[in-house]
């Protein structure tokens, strides 16, 4: 790594997300645009994920063993089956790779999911919010101006190929867009006397035939 000057009068960092696809299996596009050129310093965005998003860590894993994406959560145990009501939001930090066609841009990617919602009122959607991701910078054996970074809590290593934690350093930037919202299909809760009936019909109606089958064409001793 090298040594990256930020001069005093501070330049604007550009961040922008867009969630592509349908659906509730989406992906997120994170893009950076740096005020000046990176110098060979480590980028990534930290995005809070709020509890109706969640990125399965064993998707993860998969894309990371073929080098397709890299990213961090925290925690790291996600229980991947919880509703929304059951959730916790958590912490992506998605390591940014450069641009071709430019020196101080940057992009990422990687799978997101929505969970399912409990049923609401008079609406067909649940709206999901994702704010703008917050831009780090990590910068080995370097220094950045203190009038322009401060030190971020990231526990994690600038690169793949360390593996002791290195300082990260946050700037302030200017959102494109202030949140992406995620629009989840939900039921509605004046069909729930509906659904339970006949969810209880159809139960009924399933075993009522397993059970005339087995004693049809069973074979008990």
């Amino acid at each position: 790594c090298v040594t990256l000057d930020v001069q005093a009068a501070c330049r604007v960092t550009t961040v922008t997300q867009e969630l592509l696809k349908e659906g509730f299996h989406r992906d997120l596009l994170v893009k950076v645009e740096l005020g000046e050129d990176a110098g060979g310093c480590a980028v990534a965005a930290q995005v809070h994920l709020p509890p109706g998003i969640y990125v399965d860590p064993y998707e993860l894993a998969t894309l990371q063993q073929h080098n397709l994406t890299k990213a961090v959560l925290f925690p790291d145990a996600i229980d991947v089956e919880a509703p929304e009501y059951l959730a916790k939001a958590v912490v992506l930090l998605l390591f940014l790779e450069p641009e071709a066609r430019c020196s101080r841009c940057f992009r990422g990617t990687v799978p997101v999911h929505a969970r399912y919602h409990r049923p609401a009122r008079a609406t067909h959607q649940a709206l999901v919010a994702l704010q703008s991701p917050e831009v780090l910078l990590c910068c080995c054996h370097g220094h950045l101006s203190a009038e322009c970074w401060d030190p971020a809590e990231v526990d994690t290593p600038c690169s793949s190929d360390t593996t002791s934690p290195c300082q990260w350093h946050t700037t302030k930037h200017r959102p494109v867009c202030e949140e992406s919202v995620l629009k989840v299909p939900v039921g509605l809760r004046e069909h729930s006397s509906l659904v339970c009936a006949v969810t209880l019909l159809t139960t009924g109606l399933c075993s009522g035939l397993i059970l005339v089958a087995a004693c049809k064409y069973g074979h008990f001793s």
